[in-house]
């Protein structure tokens, strides 16, 4: 099974940060974000990861390579224009899917956490699997319901914050191309047939959403180094 690394987006609340940097090469900890994720997956057994990207995205080819020192094979999805998530995944499927499993994992790069990436394994039935986790601050309304057997919903009480963590199969985009848009209609669309299940994370997560937020995460993660 194959990972990808959701790298496209122009990271407009970043700036000025993003200026002339995309945003999963900003650092955090003395390594860019998206260094982070190639660790996570080659410890958790994973060895070729797809990465999309658009705005500057020469610098993280040219910054990652072939992904050979991290242990992995990287394969690039380039997209000129950014497309949105859903058409992102849908124009890299064919790298995503060479293999014999239609299952594949989608990491967005933009975020930080602890999430052991080895505990995701594809549900018996049901077309993803979402990480879940506790609502933050900045995201207090959460989005989907996790209910007691495991599956989500649109509406429910006690809503949680989607990681942006998840495992998808390919029977989730048929019929779509690579101008469908957002990830988050899709979901719903499968949450409405119950092919949605979620799995919930109770540690460390960040959305590092804002240069605030970057420069909260690389204090925590320097002050654990020393």
């Amino acid at each position: 099974m194959r990972a990808m690394i959701l790298a496209a987006g122009k990271g407009e609340r970043m700036r000025p940060l993003t200026l002339t940097k995309p945003k999963p090469l900003l650092s955090a900890g003395g390594k860019p974000l998206i260094v982070h994720h190639l660790e996570h997956l080659n410890r958790a057994g994973y060895r070729e990861v797809v990465i999309n990207h658009a705005w500057l995205g020469e610098q993280i080819e040219f910054t990652l390579g072939t992904g050979s020192r991290f242990g992995l094979s990287l394969l690039y999805s380039p997209e000129g224009e950014p497309l949105e998530t859903a058409g992102g995944i849908v124009r890299a499927m064919p790298l995503l899917t060479e293999t014999a499993s239609d299952w594949f994992l989608v990491i967005n790069g933009d975020i930080w956490t602890d999430f052991e990436l080895a505990l995701l394994t594809p549900p018996q039935e049901g077309d993803a699997l979402l990480v879940m986790t506790d609502n933050r601050p900045h995201h207090p309304e959460g989005d989907f319901h996790l209910q007691q057997d495991g599956q989500l919903t649109e509406e429910g009480p006690d809503k949680l914050t989607f990681t942006g963590i998840s495992l998808l199969n390919r029977r989730l985009f048929e019929g779509l191309d690579d101008q469908a848009g957002k990830l988050g209609p899709v979901l719903r669309s499968a949450m409405a047939q119950g092919r949605v299940s979620g799995l919930y994370h109770p540690g460390e997560w960040v959305d590092v959403g804002t240069p605030e937020r970057l420069r909260q995460l690389d204090q925590v993660l320097r002050a654990r180094e020393h």
